[in-house]
C-alpha cells in the first residue's frame, strides 16, 4: 500500500517520495536564547544602594482636574479634553506604595512613578498625595474593624515595663 506511506508523510510535514526527516529552523531561523524579563528595581530615597521590597500594598492615584495632568506635562488644551471625557482619571504608573528598607528597618509608603519596564522612581509620599488616592486615609483607623481586633493588632507593638517585648 504505497498511497497509504505517502499520505503518512505528508501528514507529518515531509514531501511524498522525500525519506529525510524535517530537522527543525533553518539556517536563517535561527532561535534565540530565552531570556527572562528583569525585576522591577525599586531603591530607598534615604540610601541609594538598599533595594526595597513591596508587600503588595499598593494605591494607584486618581486625578480629578487639568491643572493636575497639565503638572504632569500633558499640554492645557489636551487635559481639559480628556477631564471632560473622564471625570475621574486613574494613573496607571503612579501609584503609593508601602515599601520595607532593611537600612531604615521600617516600612514606609513611598510615590512610585514607572518609568519603564524595570526603571522607577521613588520618593517618600507626601500628605497631599493620599489627597489624591480614592477613599483612603492612612491616619484613620478603619471604621469597619472592631474595637477588639485593634486592640489584638497593637498588642504586638506593646512593650513591657523593663522595654522587652511581651512576645517574641
Amino acid at each position: 500500500m504505497p498511497g497509504d506511506n505517502r499520505l503518512f508523510k505528508t501528514r507529518l510535514g515531509m514531501q511524498a517520495g522525500s525519506d529525510h526527516t524535517h530537522q527543525g529552523p533553518g539556517p536563517q531561523q535561527q532561535r534565540l536564547p530565552r531570556q527572562r524579563s528583569r525585576r522591577r528595581e525599586l531603591f530607598c530615597p534615604a540610601h541609594r544602594e538598599q533595594k526595597l521590597v513591596g508587600n503588595g500594598r499598593k494605591y494607584f492615584l486618581h486625578l480629578l482636574t487639568a491643572e493636575q495632568l497639565k503638572q504632569r506635562g500633558m499640554p492645557d488644551g489636551k487635559a481639559r479634553l480628556v477631564i471632560n471625557a473622564f471625570p475621574v482619571l486613574v494613573l496607571s504608573n503612579e501609584w503609593l506604595e508601602e515599601l520595607f528598607c532593611a537600612d531604615c528597618g521600617a516600612s514606609r509608603w513611598c510615590h512610585v512613578v514607572r518609568l519603564d519596564a524595570v526603571q522607577h522612581s521613588v520618593r517618600w509620599a507626601p500628605r497631599e498625595l493620599w489627597l489624591q488616592v480614592a477613599h483612603v486615609d492612612p491616619l484613620v483607623a478603619n471604621p469597619s474593624v472592631g474595637q477588639y481586633t485593634a486592640q489584638q493588632a497593637r498588642r504586638l507593638s506593646r512593650k513591657r515595663s523593663d522595654g522587652k517585648s511581651w512576645f517574641g
